[in-house]
């Protein structure tokens, strides 16, 4: 169930990429990144184009990296918040 939600969840931040490099309104770059950033523990593809971005702009490797840490860090919390809700 959690994957299909990810799965579900990186591809809808991709399709807003994708619509956000078309109206000025949306940061496509931004929906895009976070989409492959949720992709890569998922789908083989995203992980791949994900490293190939990192190798060859490292500016954005050092945000992606800074990105996945404070990910980590949000999981983490969570998943330490709803343990603890469920023993209530």
């Amino acid at each position: 169930m959690t994957r299909i939600a990810m799965l579900g969840l990186g591809y809808g931040f991709l399709v807003l990429g994708v619509l956000g490099l078309f109206l000025p309104i949306l940061q496509g770059i931004l929906f895009i990144t976070v989409g492959l950033l949720i992709l890569s523990r998922h789908a083989a593809w995203a992980e791949r184009l994900l490293t190939r971005l990192k190798a060859r702009h490292p500016a954005f490797a050092k945000t992606v990296v800074a990105a996945e840490d404070l990910a980590q860090r949000w999981s983490d919390k969570l998943a330490t918040g709803l343990r603890r809700l469920l023993r209530r």
